[in-house]
């Protein structure tokens, strides 16, 4: 084992399914003995998940990079990710104390870690992801310093939307067997998570690779079938707007477990725009389906990814994208700037968008979210929720949080007897931040 004081320092950047990478990484090199510590302290090993999902996410990847070289004259640093994936050479590039590994290597990462820190030397590779055809993300037992449990059960995408880079940095669909995922949502709820958050890059296509073939529709009935399951809150992260089919809709509205809250992306509400991403819906489609999920789900809050400066997206396409977000009763808007990514087909479209546009679209975009949530919130005031407290204190306030199914976070007061657990609360006041309530 090695020394008791050996630090290791991980950074992540982007989706929930990095996080999870990165969680799983840190329980491995826990068990090797190693001391994981905040990234802005000085370590013996610094390690960075990367995302190439835009240029700003690039530019922050480079820059985690340049500050763990300046925090220490002879500390590894470890890049790995999706803009690791993409991008190996100029990466390693930037000091002989850089080592890449590629998304494919993640399972392999701590060992690789290991070597290092024993002074051996590794071969650090980036594979062709390509190729990949099985799912292989080590579980996860414990999240540090959480009282909601993700569990990845999906990787990679096999749709070529216009604008993304996502399947040539994350490889093909691949899916983790029902098994394991009964078996591992098991042992989260055996070490007291009592919500699961279940992520992939493409979490609806879930099971459509294996043999026999299985859908996210299947495993949600099955897991409703299942006592132990039964008693946990479960949480999907995003979801395409085509694969929220009425029999979804119907296992949600029916379901004791599966919380209140669904994240749907739209990227556009311009119906030209739409076509020329290749997402496979109309904004018509959209607008239904929205309002379907409201009329079957009580308290739903529906969250909406929407890209902002879309090739080809003039004044006119933008406010079609804006009439169509205000006439919705969703609760926030998660805002993306357009991102050119070489290698998509987006980036040799004409008709770009200026970034001051786009900077003022995305203001728009913002405020409107801003208004949506505050309406949300409003709706619900009055309601008993039942909230997951978690495990730490509201630092302004010192009061107790938590999140409700439908992904509103309160504050209140009570003892810290009551964190980590289930309790319900009354909606008493909002600010379109976050409401307070009091315990009931």
């Amino acid at each position: 084992m090695p020394h008791s004081r050996t630090s290791i320092a991980i950074t992540t950047l982007g989706c929930k399914v990095n996080q999870c990478d990165s969680a799983a990484i840190a329980q491995a090199l826990r068990e090797y003995g190693y001391e994981l510590v905040p990234f802005s302290r000085e370590a013996d090993c610094y390690i960075i998940n990367t995302c190439a999902v835009t240029a700003s996410t690039e530019s922050q990847s480079r820059q985690l990079i340049r500050r763990a070289l300046g925090r220490s004259d002879t500390a590894p640093v470890i890049v790995t990710g999706c803009y690791a994936q993409q991008n190996a050479e100029r990466l390693q590039a930037l000091s002989s104390r850089v080592r890449v590994a590629g998304n494919p290597e993640k399972d392999f990462l701590p060992h690789l870690v290991d070597a290092v820190l024993r002074g051996c030397q590794p071969d650090f590779t980036v594979s062709d992801i390509s190729v990949q055809c099985l799912f292989t993300s080590a579980g996860i037992d414990t999240f540090e310093g959480r009282t909601r449990a993700f569990l990845k059960i999906q990787d990679g995408c096999n749709n070529r939307c216009a604008y993304c880079i996502v399947p040539s940095v994350r490889g093909p669909s691949r899916s983790l067997p029902p098994v394991e995922v009964a078996g591992r949502m098991c042992t989260l709820a055996d070490n007291g998570y009592l919500e699961i958050v279940l992520t992939g890059i493409h979490l609806g296509a879930w099971g459509l690779d294996l043999a026999p073939r299985q859908s996210l529709l299947g495993l949600l009935e099955s897991c409703g079938q299942d006592a132990k399951l039964r008693q946990l809150r479960l949480r999907l992260s995003s979801i395409e707007p085509n694969e929220l089919t009425d029999a979804m809709i119907a296992v949600m509205a029916r379901s004791q477990s599966i919380c209140a809250h669904v994240h749907i992306p739209l990227q556009s509400g311009d119906a030209d725009i739409l076509r020329a991403m290749g997402r496979g819906y109309s904004p018509e489609f959209f607008h239904d389906l929205v309002l379907r999920l409201v009329r079957a789900v009580p308290g739903i809050n529906i969250g909406i990814d929407v890209i902002a400066g879309l090739p080809g997206e003039t004044d006119a396409r933008f406010a079609n994208t804006l009439s169509l977000l205000e006439a919705l009763p969703a609760g926030y808007l998660h805002v993306f700037s357009y991102s050119r990514r070489p290698g998509t087909p987006a980036a040799l479209m004409s008709g770009q968008v200026a970034p001051d546009a786009i900077r003022e679209r995305v203001r728009a975009l913002r405020q409107l979210s801003d208004r949506m949530k505050q309406a949300f919130f409003e709706r619900c005031t009055g309601a008993e929720m039942e909230v997951l407290v978690e495990g730490r204190r509201e630092r302004t306030t010192g009061l107790l949080r938590g999140i409700t199914r439908n992904y509103i976070p309160v504050l209140f007061s009570g003892g810290d007897c009551l964190m980590g657990t289930l309790q319900h609360v009354r909606i008493t006041e909002v600010d379109g931040v976050r409401a307070g309530g009091v315990l009931v």
